[in-house]
């Protein structure tokens, strides 16, 4: 079984809405054939709680009006560390980078096939990474400063 055209719609504009809104490492898998609940997860993260719910306001905007789509449970609002949105035919998270680390999802979905994302989302892969590196080497000079 495969994930259905619908949820692939789904996924590319929540994709494409993350991207939209400076995401981090966007990822899709197909998880229709491990699951029976849902047939795509989207992870997405970002350096702040802020940014995290910024990306999830958006995701939800655009699924709402560009395919009528609305979650059927939103989680993890108040702390906005991983952000959960439910539309049934995928799941969306959206982590805090540390908890992005610290969970490492990819790692429990990675046998599964990864979804093809628009441009936009593909290019955000390695931007945690990245940002990381700038936070260590902005550590590093301030130490050297003190």
């Amino acid at each position: 079984m495969t994930a259905t055209d619908r949820s692939l719609e789904l996924t590319r504009v929540a994709a494409q809405a993350a991207a939209d809104k400076l995401a981090h490492d966007v990822i899709a898998y197909d998880v229709s054939d491990v699951l029976s609940i849902t047939d795509a997860f989207l992870v997405a993260s970002a350096p702040n709680d802020r940014q995290v719910k910024s990306i999830v306001d958006e995701i939800e905007e655009k699924l709402r009006d560009e395919c009528g789509a609305k979650p059927i449970r939103r989680e993890g609002d108040r702390d906005a560390r991983w952000i959960l949105l439910d539309y049934m035919d995928i799941v969306v998270h959206v982590q805090h980078s540390e908890e992005r680390v610290f969970y490492a999802l990819e790692r429990l979905w990675k046998d599964c096939p990864e979804i093809d994302l628009p441009e936009d989302a593909k290019a955000t892969q390695g931007k945690g990474a990245e940002h990381a590196k700038q936070l260590a080497r902005e550590a590093d000079l301030d130490g050297e400063l003190n």
